[in-house]
């Protein structure tokens, strides 16, 4: 495994960082176990979750499955840098209650002990805020930040799915109040075929120091060989990937990207992991695999080596937008 300083922390993780949203829903707490396990054999250091995972009436259950994996004992809360998220309601589904979401004071005090609960540790390495919050001042939410710092809660603190501008905000009232690192890495929805990201929010990113850490690296399937899976009998594409081919004009373009990769010998989902590790400001993408075999493939990708050839019919088929403000003014 290859490592890297997650922004410009001293703190060193894996290249790919390990996804957790399965266990739970589609993954039991055996096989996840496994997975888990089996990252950590590999040298995947960076655990990627939320307080959210688990998902309607099990939200929580994805931290609790780590939590008992952590409490196996050998090292394995020692040798893990640990990412949580909050931010999205704990409530059941019908029962949402003021101040049990977002960024208030209130909530993330709150949130951070149920966290600390479920996941059978007394530190979080990276808690991150999940989405931006319109009603918090960023104020009050490094004020309530800073106490847990102090009370050895948390070590540092990322974004998710912020737009540069809040990720420039964040950082510029942090540093006004003094005391504070502010963020030090975002989460963002980044690949081939989704390279917004590129216009504002990773130039921000990497102007602030903070580490960027896709997720969706494979847009949902839609860069993992899903037409020709399709084509061989396997399984079909679903989500964001069959919206994405029932238009001609996009299943067209993934055909030549299938192609363009059978013509090189490369495996798509490999190919498309192993361009993000190319990519200015990228940490490590999260792959969240549902059995060991998609963990195996995911490795390989840290060793898989682009030709310029190859990257430049990558660029052709999936060109990005440009930065800013080029991308749409002059």
């Amino acid at each position: 495994m290859k490592y890297t300083q997650l922004g410009r922390t001293g703190l060193q993780v894996s290249r790919l960082v390990l996804g957790t949203m399965n266990f739970g829903p589609l993954t039991d707490e055996p096989d996840s176990h496994s997975i888990m396990d089996a990252a950590l054999d590999a040298g995947i250091n960076f655990f990627d979750t939320a307080n959210v995972y688990g998902w309607g009436e099990n939200k929580g259950r994805t931290e609790s499955i780590i939590g008992s994996w952590f409490a196996k004992g050998g090292e394995r809360r020692d040798k893990v840098v640990l990412a949580t998220k909050v931010y999205g309601n704990m409530a059941g589904d019908g029962d949402a209650w003021p101040n049990h979401h977002k960024l208030s004071a209130l909530n993330i005090r709150r949130a951070v002990d149920a966290s600390l609960k479920r996941l059978q540790t007394d530190y979080i390495d990276v808690y991150q805020f999940h989405h931006i919050d319109r009603n918090t001042p960023f104020e009050e939410i490094w004020q309530a930040i800073d106490v847990l710092v102090q009370q050895g809660k948390i070590l540092y603190v990322g974004s998710s799915n912020f737009p540069g501008y809040k990720i420039a905000q964040a950082n510029e009232i942090a540093a006004r109040r003094g005391g504070t690192i502010g963020l030090v890495s975002e989460q963002c929805l980044y690949n081939l075929a989704e390279r917004r990201a590129e216009m504002e929010v990773i130039p921000a990113a990497q102007e602030y120091g903070l580490g960027v850490i896709p997720w969706s690296p494979l847009q949902g399937g839609l860069l993992g060989g899903v037409i020709k899976k399709e084509v061989q009998g396997g399984r079909r594409a679903s989500g964001r990937a069959a919206d994405t081919l029932a238009q001609p004009a996009a299943r067209a373009q993934v055909q030549a990207y299938e192609d363009l990769l059978d013509k090189h010998g490369v495996e798509p989902g490999e190919a498309a992991l192993a361009w993000l590790l190319t990519r200015p400001g990228v940490t490590g993408p999260i792959v969240g695999p549902r059995t060991a075999e998609q963990l195996d493939s995911a490795l390989r990708a840290v060793e898989l080596e682009l030709s310029d050839e190859l990257l430049e019919g990558l660029d052709e088929i999936f060109p990005g937008p440009g930065p800013s403000p080029e991308a749409f003014a002059w």
